[in-house]
């Protein structure tokens, strides 16, 4: 089934409008007309819908029926420690289809890369257009907030006020994800945080700092050293798996 966003105005009295460049695939590229049926997303919600009208380039549809969240019900952050190239495009992709709510990049020690000022805006501006097509694709309904770089110290209060953050760190020598996610357990909607170093890993005063100032909890993600931009991703998944978000 085709699914296309609701305009800026939602859903009113159930019906809704699809924004221009979702009308303008829907008429001209997949030829859609007067009772056909589509996905429309909604924030906070998605919808089984019909077309019900077409005029001047806009699709107008009517709600059938809800369709079945497929938002996580915990809040996942990642923070991701700077890395090289375009390996950022990458992992904002492929976290947003895990179900991060949010992607935090961190100017850490180790980090090759600087970004600030008008490079900093152009790329944080290319991220969020790369999550947004990704939410698309992947059958999301709220699309994940990347924000602009920001420098570790910086972050010491957001990161104090998680219910949970884990560290994954090369030189850690026990904790382990599970462990942590079962700390929360109780809670419906807890606040994660996985914070991920840059290509160098984490420094030790950096680990220190994140034990005893931000309160994260430094766990092994097994006995291989893995890449910055694996190393998130399967953080990640082992939280949402273990959450249960992926039944």
């Amino acid at each position: 089934m085709h699914r296309f966003f609701a305009d800026e105005r939602g859903l009113q009295g159930g019906i809704a409008q699809l924004g221009a460049e979702d009308s303008q695939h829907a008429l001209r590229v997949l030829r859609l007309t007067c009772g056909e049926e589509i996905e429309l997303v909604c924030p906070p919600q998605r919808y089984l819908a019909r077309i019900e009208a077409i005029g001047d380039g806009i699709v107008r549809v009517h709600v059938v029926s809800p369709l079945r969240s497929t938002e996580a019900r915990a809040q996942v952050t990642l923070y991701q420690g700077l890395p090289k190239a375009d390996k950022m495009e990458w992992i904002v992709q492929k976290s947003t289809e895990l179900g991060a709510c949010a992607v935090q990049p961190v100017a850490m020690e180790r980090c090759v890369v600087r970004l600030d000022g008008k490079d900093a805006a152009k790329k944080t501006e290319r991220w969020q257009k790369i999550a947004r097509e990704a939410v698309k694709q992947c059958a999301r309904i709220c699309m994940p907030e990347v924000r602009e770089v920001k420098k570790l110290a910086a972050l010491r209060e957001e990161l104090r006020a998680l219910d949970l953050l884990i560290v994954p760190w090369e030189d850690a020598r026990d904790g382990s994800v599970r462990a942590c996610v079962e700390s929360v357990a109780q809670l419906s909607a807890p606040r994660i945080g996985v914070l991920i170093g840059p290509e160098g890993g984490i420094s030790p005063a950096e680990a220190q700092w994140l034990r005893e100032e931000a309160g994260g909890r430094l766990v092994t993600l097994g006995p291989r050293i893995l890449r910055t931009e694996t190393a998130g991703l399967c953080a990640l998944t082992m939280v949402m798996a273990d959450r249960g978000e992926m039944e």
